[in-house]
Order: structure tokens, then sequence, then C-alpha cells
């Protein structure tokens, strides 16, 4: 009997044959695609068609991610990495924590403070025809990033909005065949890699607390997505120790 492939095989998280993946991938024709587009295919889809936002916790399973239609840096990881071995690509996931900076104007200043030092990130590897290459760039959906990009255009670096880049105006999100990456600078701790998120989350987890992750889930998470989502239309919010946006503090200053 040939043993299963780690890096293909499905796991509770990674349930690439409940029937909304299973449809979506029959849907789209992905499986019939040479590697190279079948990789860039899912890939575009899951940066664009999953809007960036936050579920109620990082291990939720892919087609709760798919039912969502959003996502942040983990569970769209999660989503990517089930659709990708669905159709046959090997991938695996890179842990790491980020420092919280990174999503300052995300998280609303009341609570910022009191956030984690750290957050929980991740990014995929995927075997392509010629190597091992990161996929970190499909987070931000293109309507996210243009946003940023329009309210900071004179400047290039820049950690907050959930953005963390040397390369504003240009980063590498767009699939080439190459690492894609649009909050690297922010890293702060490597896990290194695991054959599945199931694997990560055993071994780490955000550590909040009952209470903490209550809250989080039932009130914070929905105020950071109402955020996201002025953020998404322009309007941000103002950040102390950051750039002012060249627009939308008067609108920001409502959505707040």
């Amino acid at each position: 009997m040939t043993p299963v492939d780690p890096l293909l095989s499905s796991t509770p998280l990674l349930d690439f044959r409940h029937p909304s993946l299973a449809t979506l991938i029959a849907d789209r024709g992905w499986g019939t695609l040479p590697l190279h587009d079948r990789i860039g295919a899912i890939y575009d889809f899951v940066r664009n068609e999953i809007d960036f936002g936050y579920n109620r916790a990082d291990d939720i399973p892919a087609s709760e991610v798919l039912d969502d239609r959003y996502g942040q840096c983990n569970t769209k990881g999660t989503l990517l990495m089930a659709l990708l071995r669905a159709v046959g690509v090997r991938c695996r996931l890179h842990g790491f924590t980020i420092h919280k900076a990174l999503q300052r104007g995300v998280v609303p200043e009341l609570i910022y403070p009191i956030a984690p030092a750290e957050i929980l990130h991740s990014w995929i590897e995927v075997e392509t025809e010629a190597e091992w290459v990161d996929l970190e760039g499909f987070i931000l959906d293109t309507s996210f990033l243009l946003a940023l990009q329009r309210s900071f255009s004179e400047t290039q670096s820049l950690c907050g909005y959930g953005a963390g880049t040397d390369c504003l105006s240009a980063p590498p999100v767009g699939w080439t065949g190459e690492s894609t990456y649009i909050q690297k600078t922010g890293i702060a701790r490597d896990f290194g890699t695991f054959d599945n998120p199931d694997m990560f989350y055993e071994h780490h987890r955000q550590a909040l607390g009952p209470l903490r992750d209550w809250i989080y889930r039932h009130l914070i998470r929905h105020w950071m997505n109402a955020r996201v989502r002025a953020i998404r239309a322009g309007r941000l919010p103002s950040v102390p120790g950051l750039s002012r946006p060249n627009h939308g503090h008067e609108e920001a200053s409502r959505a707040a």
C-alpha cells in the first residue's frame, strides 16, 4: 500500500473533501490547469475573493473560512492549503509571530495597549516545478491594499493597518512563481515548518485566556472588521506614531 504523502493529505482543518470546497474546485476547473497556473488561480482566489478580515479563531477548518468569505493570515492560509492539496499541490505551513504594531490601525486604539505584544502568524510554503516558495501576499485583498497605497503614497515603508513592507507602492504580492510577501517586516519569532495547521495549533496558540478570548470572538473582532471595511473604503483611522494618511481623517474618526 502506497503511504499517504503528509503534504497532500486532508486533516480536520484541511477539509478539502467538504462539499463546498469540492464544488468550488470543480466549478473553477482548477484541477485541469498546469501546475503554475493551478497554483496561481487558487492563490488569486484566496487573495481577492476571500476578503481580509478576522474570523472567530485561527484554528477553524477551511470550509468555515470559505463560508465566511473573509480571513486573516492564518485562516486564509488554511483555505489556501486545503485548495492546493485538493488539486495535488504539495504545501506546508511556516509559523511565526508578528509584532502587534503591524495591526495598529486595525486594532482599535482603546484596545491596542492591552493587545498581546506578539500575534500568531503564518505563511504557506508551496512546491513548484522548480523549488519551494513562500506565499504570504494573499493576506490583503487588492482593494484593501490599494487603499493603503493611496493613503501612504509618499512612503515605501509601512508597519501598520495589517501591512508590514518596505515596498508599499509595489509589494511582491502577485503570483509569478516566486515568493510573495505583505507582512514579512513585522515578524518577531520563527517557529519553523509544520506539515499542516492542525499540528501548528497543537503547539502554538494565541494566549488570551477564556475571558479575553470570549470578548475577542464576540466583540473585538467585529469592531476590527468594521475598521477593515472602513479602511478598504479609503477611510483610514489616524494612528499615533505613523505618518498621517493623505486623506480620510474626518470620516475615519467616525469609524474608529
